[in-house]
């Protein structure tokens, strides 16, 4: 086996990690790091605001920052990405067993994934198994796509299926801001380029210029093609992971740190296509969260209150006794997805589990089940606070240093929730008073 041939691990099976060291592969070709490019240079030199056109830029690619060097194929189809893995080599000289045990452990994880993503028609239910543990940074693009339903499982259908669905995006984005700005519905405009700048300010690459421009024409066209909802405050929490995510498969390095300001035209059109399609997906199961009076997180909130009253009666009385109603807190946690609560990171890592849900029940009701457990998880603190300590304390949540142990705490105490009170969902929606047992953390 060459050690250039990027396809080095594409049958690599349940290798241990000193059977990987024996392979001696050379790490990827490192990328010549360039002075960005100003998104506000026009052709000749000047200076021409685009701040609010739909206009991309378009350096050359030489001055492209941590670009992969593979980013064609990467654009092309998807399932590129399962012959570009690599992993560092880890010596027993220089490393510990316990660090070349946990690489072992990642190689064979990535490698089941690999082996049904490599498959020629993917199948789910597999995926969803083994997804809802949490997916490799890796293949988490790609993983994302199919288990969303937007990249087909045949793979003889993929090409095809994203060269139209781009398409179509990108002739929507031409469509809409044909006339610049002025042609835009206003009252949709001015909402989404007031909340844009708002979306997680304590994030760099959210502060770049390219970045808020290509969440405004995402959010934008989706309202435009939503009638019925159009655009609500919390959607451009919504669209973030999704564009965090899929913009790292082109790149190398930390995704949250990038300055997408140097990327190829065909590139961030193919992120924000992908964005916008797949929280289209999103909403789509979850479209009643958001129109008209918000019915469904209405209900969501209802629902919760009534399942943490059978989790953990004490806390409800007391939050009752403190005049504090579900709603002034909660309904943040059901509109934005715990996005305000949590970092995008964690959020991802939540996601990968909420997508593994069948039928993408877990934005809807395994969502509602980690709140609950969230809820709960400050119960003593919370029963010690009155109306105001209470409503400062929910409103700012000490989960700043929160990573994937916490996450998965979270997660495995939600799915234990589930599984003792889904039986009594009906319940829950109807505020019966099934004999459930109290089961306190």
């Amino acid at each position: 086996m060459s050690q250039t041939d990027d396809d080095w691990d594409a049958d690599l099976k349940d290798e241990t990690a000193d059977e990987f060291l024996q392979h001696k592969i050379k790490p990827p070709r490192s990328i010549e790091h360039r002075p960005a490019v100003s998104s506000k240079l026009s052709g000749n030199g000047s200076t021409t605001d685009l701040s609010r056109a739909p206009v991309y830029p378009t350096p050359r690619r030489k001055d492209s920052q941590g670009l992969k060097p593979q980013f064609e194929g990467l654009v092309r189809d998807p399932g590129n990405s399962l012959h570009m893995i690599y992993h560092p080599t880890l010596s027993p000289d220089t490393h510990t067993e316990a660090e070349i045990e946990r690489l072992n452990a990642r190689i064979k994880r990535i490698n089941k994934f690999k082996r049904i993503l490599q498959s020629s028609t993917v199948d789910l239910n597999e995926l969803r198994t083994i997804s809802w543990n949490g997916i490799p940074d890796e293949l988490r693009p790609m993983a994302w796509q199919m288990l969303l339903g937007y990249l087909p499982a045949n793979s003889d259908r993929r090409i095809n299926t994203l060269e139209r669905k781009r398409k179509e995006f990108v002739d929507g984005v031409k469509q809409a801001f044909v006339r610049g700005t002025a042609g835009l519905d206003q009252a949709i405009w001015h909402q989404i380029s007031i909340d844009v700048p708002r979306t997680n300010p304590h994030i760099p690459l959210y502060g770049f210029e390219t970045t808020q421009r290509s969440l405004e024409r995402i959010l934008y066209v989706w309202a435009i093609r939503h009638p019925a909802s159009g655009y609500v405050q919390g959607i451009n929490d919504l669209v973030t992971p999704f564009f965090q995510v899929f913009l790292s498969a082109y790149i190398d390095g930390d995704v949250e740190i990038f300055n997408p300001n140097s990327l190829p035209k065909e590139v961030l059109d193919v992120v924000e296509a992908d964005s916008f399609w797949c929280l289209t997906k999103l909403l789509d199961g979850i479209q009643d969260n958001y129109i008209h009076t918000q019915p469904g997180i209405q209900r969501q909130v209802t629902g919760l209150r009534d399942l943490v009253q059978r989790i953990d009666n004490s806390l409800t009385k007391h939050l009752a006794e403190q005049g504090v109603e579900f709603i002034q807190f909660s309904f943040r946690w059901m509109n934005c997805m715990l996005m305000r609560e949590l970092s995008v990171k964690n959020t991802i890592r939540m996601w990968d589990t909420y997508m593994a849900e069948e039928g993408q029940a877990g934005f809807s009701e395994f969502h509602l089940y980690v709140c609950a457990a969230f809820l709960v998880k400050w119960s003593e603190q919370l029963q010690k606070m009155d109306f105001q300590e209470t409503m400062m304390f929910l409103q700012a949540l000490p989960t700043q240093n929160w990573g994937e142990k916490e996450m998965e705490i979270l997660l495995s105490e939600a799915f234990l929730w589930q599984s003792l009170f889904r039986n009594s969902s009906a319940h829950l929606r109807q505020g019966g008073a099934a004999h459930v047992p109290t089961i306190n953390l």
